[in-house]
């Protein structure tokens, strides 16, 4: 974008972008993955998220708002612990949960797209569709920024309309039971069968239907007065992602049993429309989330090479040898392609989840010790949002280690593996400056 005011994105358009980033396979495909562990208290799980999202955003908010620039989290890690392993290893988790996230998007329209025909569950097409849709992301971003720019507010409003009248129609179809079922679980729907600690677990699931918001923290360069509208946005945004996913989990709860659920839990919003609106209205929720999880992987492929544009630039992860343009997206868009193709669903979601709260809490407590005076921030908030992402993620650890240790052991090596190549790369640049 261009420095003058009247170029740069509005609040409104701020939001939008925000809310286009956030509204996306999290919404889509995590219902059903939460009620395997929450049970008949999905919605309340999402509200808890966003609780635990709302105390995360101060240390986003405070510092972007102080520093506004399109540096983000690598520059908020890299202030508070210098240009080391720690902030390079934080960095990567944050680079690697995005990259998930896209694989969570492809295939998502998969599964979606596929739903009508019966072939949701294929093992050979839901990654074939999914790979075509990174491809074809990669494409518009290599034709030009203008085309993602330009879609990025019509889609994110066809995204939050469909999904609101979804919502809402989904409620006014089922009547008061829906709600009734907050409270009571409904009819045979006893709570969570791993009680408080499934409950958690789901918490720390939903938590990636929200974070999404940290994109817009990439926005200090384009946004006008980014100094108030970052922080604004934010919160906007948050607010408004809220109100949609409570009204979407309770249409949901409240058209489906836990168990209905929990077997469409890959495309659940599209099995809760079939008994509500018929064939029609699951068609409709394709359509949605078509839409929705395209339009997030175009936005998506865009944020997150630019990220690894700047960690290249920090030396913190390797280029491509020779002068390959746009090397970062085609990095970004091939990591993408292999993880969409080599895991599921629900272990996309989990690696995701355990690498996200796990740069999150390095955010807080680098906020806490190093950047409180710079940024003016008041330490109890971030100190609460640490305390809220463990609450959260311990239980969600211990729900891996019980029922799926094959997905905690790769998030372990995963994280290792980055821990040893940003030691190498650290000990690399200082053996060079010698």
């Amino acid at each position: 974008m261009t420095d003058g005011p009247a170029k740069k994105l509005s609040l409104t358009g701020s939001v939008a972008l925000g809310t286009g980033v956030m509204i996306g396979a999290g919404i889509f495909a995590l219902v059903g993955q939460v009620a395997e562990l929450a049970g008949s208290w999905v919605p309340w799980a999402f509200l808890a998220a966003a609780v635990v999202v709302a105390f995360s955003a101060y240390s986003y908010t405070r510092y972007s708002s102080e520093n506004p620039s399109s540096g983000g989290i690598a520059m908020l890690l890299k202030a508070a612990y210098g240009p080391g392993v720690i902030a390079g290893t934080f960095s990567l988790f944050m680079y690697v949960s995005m990259v998930l996230a896209e694989s969570l998007l492809a295939r998502t329209f998969g599964t979606y797209l596929l739903q009508p025909f019966g072939l949701q569950g294929s093992a050979v097409w839901v990654p074939v569709l999914a790979v075509t849709a990174i491809v074809a992301a990669t494409t518009v971003n290599l034709v030009g920024n203008q085309l993602v720019e330009t879609s990025a507010t019509a889609t994110a409003l066809i995204k939050l309309v469909g999904i609101a009248v979804l919502a809402v129609a989904g409620i006014a179809a089922t009547g008061v039971s829906a709600f009734s079922r907050l409270f009571t679980g409904g009819d045979g729907q006893p709570p969570p069968d791993h009680g408080w600690i499934g409950f958690l677990a789901g918490t720390a699931l939903c938590i990636l239907a929200y974070k999404g918001f940290t994109t817009i923290t990439n926005q200090g360069d384009d946004v006008r007065d980014p100094r108030r509208n970052i922080a604004r946005s934010i919160v906007i945004a948050i607010a408004l992602c809220t109100a949609i996913y409570l009204l979407l989990a309770v249409a949901v709860a409240g058209s489906l049993s836990v168990s209905e659920i929990i077997a469409a839990r890959d495309y659940a919003l599209a099995e809760a429309a079939a008994p509500l609106f018929g064939r029609w209205g699951v068609w409709l929720t394709v359509a949605i989330a078509v839409v929705a999880t395209l339009s997030g992987l175009v936005a998506s492929l865009f944020a997150v090479s630019r990220l690894y544009d700047m960690l290249r630039q920090m030396g913190q992860v390797p280029a491509l040898p020779g002068s390959v343009n746009r090397q970062s997206l085609l990095i970004t868009a091939a990591l993408a392609i292999v993880t969409a193709a080599a895991f599921d669903l629900s272990q996309i979601a989990s690696l995701g989840a355990l690498l996200y709260l796990s740069m999150d809490i390095a955010i807080h407590w680098g906020i806490i010790r190093h950047l409180k005076d710079e940024v003016d921030a008041k330490i109890w908030v971030p100190a609460v949002a640490i305390g809220l992402d463990l609450l959260v993620l311990a239980p969600f650890v211990v729900m891996k280690f019980r029922t799926d240790p094959l997905t905690l052991g790769i998030t372990v090596a995963v994280a290792g593996a980055i821990v040893v190549a940003q030691w190498w790369a650290v000990r690399h640049r200082s053996s060079e400056s010698v």
